[in-house]
């Protein structure tokens, strides 16, 4: 299928569309990233507009208290998941493209919680820290970075994300199962 076709198939909406107040600051279009270098040519967040709605309802309870999301990651192409699998072929921390990840089905997001002037929470460690201190049952991290990194689990947890056991930054959208792996551009997506 063209990529074209396969792009309007993918039924994909910008979260820009649904809630502009998410910030983001997505990784993979740049070098600061396990990779050390962009993965996608445009910034953009891409999800099931199932997934973009509850991440917009995230983002209006945590407003309420005086934060908010910055997203690192949402839709990921399959092409990316296996350059990513080949540099660290390890299913703990990056899913295996045979069977595709929940960010290939436009399922999943990487975030954190930031306060109100964008500046990032405390979490028990950086984006894409590859160790069990990224665990979202950690215990050795500091009391704040704990109490934050609850404060996001409940958040989204509320709306109807999964956590992901391996990373506290990671969350799928109950609904993944339903859709298929996608491997269209971020840039070919209307």
């Amino acid at each position: 299928m063209a990529a074209s076709a396969q792009a309007a198939k993918a039924q994909l909406v910008d979260i820009r569309s649904v809630n502009p107040g998410i910030r983001l600051d997505l990784r993979y279009a740049t070098a600061n990233n396990f990779m050390h270098r962009p993965l996608y040519k445009e910034a953009r967040c891409l999800l099931r507009a199932i997934a973009a709605k509850q991440l917009s309802q995230v983002q209006t309870d945590l407003e309420a208290i005086g934060l908010g999301l910055k997203v690192y990651d949402c839709y990921r192409p399959l092409s990316v998941q296996k350059q990513m699998w080949k540099l660290l072929p390890d299913d703990r921390y990056v899913a295996n493209p045979a069977n595709g990840s929940r960010h290939n089905r436009g399922s999943a997001v990487d975030l954190t919680l930031v306060d109100r002037t964008g500046k990032e929470l405390t979490m028990p460690t950086d984006f894409d820290d590859f160790t069990d201190r990224a665990a979202i049952n950690y215990d050795g991290a500091s009391t704040e970075a704990k109490h934050n990194r609850q404060q996001l689990k409940e958040a989204m947890t509320k709306r109807g994300f999964v956590p992901l056991l391996t990373e506290w930054w990671h969350f799928d959208a109950a609904s993944w199962a339903q859709f298929p792996v996608l491997d269209v551009p971020l840039e070919a997506v209307l």
